[in-house]
């Protein structure tokens, strides 16, 4: 009897040993191998900035964003042209808007950090901004891994006006 429960026996340890020795396998070394992966990713850069369309067939990622820089800026600008702004005082002076682009396409005016002065003489700018800002031509989002992204971008407007 003694020797028909030999051979189980064995086979009883062999598994159970190798159930020890496979339990490396069953690390969690590997998720902590990932964490350190996306913790390594910078969340702030994306992989494509955002666009306008006539920038969208520029491949580059540092040239596709000097063309939507250059084009916010002028349409904005252009904008501000058109609404004739008379001031009493010259305004010389950058003001900082910043402004969201959503992942829908949606273009959205988060803050504006403009001097007293300037609210005193034009005291309907934040208005102005936002009908700029409204009227810009159709966005691209920015794309990080490829899925559209909301992301900011601050613009530096210079303000000039003389009385």
């Amino acid at each position: 009897m003694v020797n028909n429960q030999s051979p189980v026996r064995y086979f009883l340890f062999l598994i159970i040993f190798c159930c020890f020795i496979s339990c490396d396998y069953f690390s969690f070394e590997r998720k902590k191998d990932f964490e350190k992966i996306d913790s390594e990713v910078d969340t702030t850069l994306v992989d494509t900035p955002p666009s306008f369309e006539i920038c969208n067939s520029i491949i580059d990622k540092k040239e596709k964003t000097d063309c939507f820089r250059k084009t916010i800026h002028q349409e904005i600008s252009k904008s501000l042209q058109a609404e004739n702004i008379q001031v009493r005082k010259t305004i010389d002076e950058v003001v900082n808007v910043v402004i969201t682009i959503h992942s829908d396409k949606k273009i959205t005016l988060k803050k504006i950090d403009a001097s007293e002065k300037l609210y005193e003489q034009i005291p309907t700018f934040n208005e102005k901004i936002e009908k700029a800002v409204r009227n810009l031509p159709k966005v691209y989002p920015a794309i990080k891994r490829s899925i559209p992204v909301t992301s900011e971008y601050l613009l530096p407007i210079k303000i000039k006006l003389e009385n």
